[in-house]
């Protein structure tokens, strides 16, 4: 058991990733498990509509279709699939997979976790005064969806009853593999550095490719983006393990682009929550082994909470965006004064109709750097004008849909690209996140159609972690010079609800005081003062050279929520590594780093 090593590759990064992923793993990548991440927090609520519609529907149908040509294969080997496909309707996905099996004339034993759907309790939850664990806001009035993230457990329970496809609805993303890895290994519910070192395998591999080489900083060496390779781990049983990604196939895997997938859209990096352990990952490191292989170990567990995480999502009005071109001289100035003529004629209607102002409107002038901010530095004669806009009544926004063409007769010279017609009008949909106590969620087994024995372990165990060390500031001296964060650092940026985090690696160890003195909180804030509403709190992480921020009421309110042109801050990171830092100039002339002039980015 000591020297077994378990490979799992992971062919979704989301609903709607590529199929192709699936063969390029089973053909190629010599894996014992096979496993996909579908769900985000909008995903939920369109497949609890769906189910609404009908009730047959609400799990994700590409799963049974992509996969169904590769059932005779995956038998043959015993690869084993572990899915969180089943969204709100876990059993439907198990019947459709069922199906799928049979008519390829496939025996094979499917599993399903349940209990994380929590919608029929709404009223229970509203009545009980529960609140959003971050806003403190009141219990939505219409939940669409409710549902717990479940942890990795029920999933090995359904493989220990012999299951060799697992479907699941909300999980933690990271438990399809974690939940493997616990079968698999036998390790238990206490086993703690294994638990999060699983978990941080299932973190790297939980996006596809973005953690071998797609989205990387270092973009211009990462080769054959039109033939990813997908992630592959391959864990042992101590739980350190190697990220790697299927041979002969494009993308890069090295301790830079590792990195970023391990920060992407973490929170405190000594206490990263998950159902099955608090996680400690700040003294994790990352070494290159070999080609396209980082050996990643030194994660730390520090026990369990009592409760799962629930997200909620409602409806809160509606909401509409649309982009016009314009080539032109003055096409910045001319774009806003477009953008704010169509705001103004559409509030005088509003008026005139008792309907009442935007509730929300939100203006980016793209090419002219509005993401920017204060910090835009762009000259251009050609831009895209993003129009977002929210209202409560529907009908002001199908006005605004209508009153945005107009404006090419209307308006400035060099309007066009009305590509698409008439703006859409869609549902606000917000998240509504709180706690939920672990012997309070209903989870139950079934490996085909029965059930199956399940224990969990729901009490709480809190294990000290080890003390913050402040790490040490660069002074750059009398003659520093200024060079661009991207020259000492590697970043990535991701979102939770309307917190955006940004994670920032040093490339050398040398370089990351210099990056701790430079970014500070309130430096940070200053820079995405035009998006920055909240606090912003630093975090590090030594172990791998690192720091992450977490920069709160970022986003708009996230996701399908927010109508900004980036409302999942995805590029953050690269807004924040055009910032200038000081170093000495000793050291730049030492590594060539190329110098630039203006200290404030």
């Amino acid at each position: 058991m000591a020297d077994r090593v378990l490979r799992i590759g992971c062919a979704s990064g989301f609903w709607g990733d590529t199929p192709e992923a699936i063969g390029q793993l089973v053909n190629k990548g010599n894996i014992d498990y096979l496993v996909f991440d579908y769900l985000a927090e909008v995903t939920m609520s369109l497949l609890a509509r769906a189910r609404a519609k009908n009730p047959e529907a609400g799990f994700a149908p590409d799963f049974a279709r992509a996969l169904a040509p590769h059932l005779p294969e995956i038998k043959r080997q015993g690869i084993k699939v572990v899915a969180n496909a089943g969204g709100v309707n876990p059993r439907g996905c198990c019947e459709a997979l069922t199906k799928a099996a049979k008519d390829a004339g496939i025996d094979i034993s499917v599993g399903a976790v349940l209990g994380d759907d929590l919608l029929g309790r709404a009223d229970e939850k509203r009545a009980a005064g529960t609140t959003e664990m971050f806003s403190g806001v009141e219990f939505p009035d219409n939940p669409m969806s409710m549902n717990a993230y479940l942890g990795a457990r029920p999933i090995a329970a359904a493989l220990d009853a012999g299951a060799e496809i697992v479907i699941t609805g909300r999980c933690a993303d990271s438990a399809v593999a974690l939940g493997s890895l616990m079968h698999e290994f036998g390790w238990g519910d206490d086993d703690w550095d294994k638990l999060s070192q699983g978990s941080l395998a299932g973190h790297l591999i939980e996006c596809g490719p973005q953690g071998t080489g797609g989205n990387f900083t270092d973009w211009q060496d990462v080769p054959g983006w039109d033939d990813m390779g997908m992630p592959i781990v391959e864990v042992s049983a101590d739980g350190s393990f190697i990220m790697t990604k299927t041979d002969d196939t494009g993308g890069l895997v090295v301790p830079g682009s590792a990195g970023e997938q391990m920060l992407y859209e973490i929170g405190d990096p000594q206490r990263y929550l998950l159902p099955d352990v608090v996680c400690d990952w700040s003294d994790v490191t990352l070494e290159q082994a070999g080609e396209n292989r980082v050996l990643v170990k030194g994660g730390r567990g520090l026990g369990r909470t009592d409760s799962y995480k629930v997200s909620a999502t409602h409806s809160d009005g509606w909401r509409s965006i649309s982009t016009l071109t314009l080539a032109a001289i003055d096409a910045p100035a001319k774009a806003q004064r477009v953008a704010d003529a169509i705001i103004d004629r559409c509030n005088r209607l509003f008026r005139d109709r008792n309907l009442g102002e935007f509730d929300e409107v939100s203006i980016e002038v793209l090419g002219a750097e509005s993401s920017y901010g204060a910090n835009a530095r762009a000259r251009t004669r050609e831009v895209v004008v993003k129009i977002g806009v929210r209202h409560d009544d529907r009908a002001a926004l199908q006005i605004f849909a209508g009153e945005v063409a107009p404006m090419a007769i209307s308006t400035a010279q060099g309007l066009t690209g009305f590509y698409s017609g008439r703006p859409k009008v869609q549902p606000v949909v917000r998240l509504f996140s709180f706690l939920q106590a672990k012997t309070d969620t209903p989870i139950s087994v079934e490996v085909d159609g029965k059930d199956v024995p399940l224990s969990l372990s729901n009490d709480a165990i809190k294990i000290a972690p080890p003390a913050s060390v402040a790490g040490e500031v660069g002074n750059a001296g009398a003659d520093a010079v200024q060079v661009p964060l991207v020259a000492l650092a590697w970043g990535r940026s991701g979102d939770k609800g309307d917190i955006a985090n940004i994670g920032i690696m040093a490339r050398k160890t040398e370089y990351l005081p210099y990056i701790r003195a430079a970014l500070s909180t309130d430096v940070v804030k200053k820079y995405f003062a035009h998006f920055c509403n909240g606090a912003v709190e630093r975090f590090e992480l030594p172990g791998s050279n690192s720091l992450n921020f977490m920069l709160h009421e970022a986003l708009g309110g996230g996701g399908i929520a927010s109508v900004r042109i980036d409302p999942q801050g995805k590029g953050y990171a690269q807004m924040l590594l055009d910032i200038a830092v000081p170093v000495p100039a000793a050291l730049a002339r030492a590594d060539d780093l190329e110098e630039i002039g203006d200290a404030d980015g």
